[in-house]
């Protein structure tokens, strides 16, 4: 995120509960009930961002993650696209025998 965009998150929070307070002391709500309202309305946010903070934190869904990801991806595909064909092919055959491993192990601990 841009320091710019913190800035108008912050300034929009700030809006929000202004405007809240305004809206509900119009609808006839008195100045000490509007406040706590609007206290309430922006705790709730707070909390409600933590909460999808942390769960874009346990699921690993964070943008260095996500960047982290996408490089190493790019890495493969650059390491693919330098490899012969005869590489490519042993490669293959390599995986083959390691998908063919797994899946013995697999049905002998469902057998076992």
């Amino acid at each position: 995120m841009r320091r710019i965009d913190a800035i108008a998150i912050t300034l929009g929070a700030f809006a929000f509960g202004g405007v809240t307070y305004i809206v509900l002391q119009i609808a006839g709500v008195d100045g000490q009930q509007a406040g706590i309202w609007t206290q309430l309305l922006l705790v709730v946010g707070l909390l409600g961002w933590v909460g999808t903070y942390l769960f874009r934190v346990a699921n690993k869904n964070m943008t260095y993650n996500q960047q982290l990801k996408d490089y190493e991806e790019a890495v493969m595909e650059k390491k693919l696209e330098s490899m012969t064909p005869e590489q490519l092919a042993q490669l293959q055959a390599e995986i083959e025998q390691e998908k063919r491993s797994e899946a013995t192990e697999h049905s002998q601990i469902d057998n076992g």
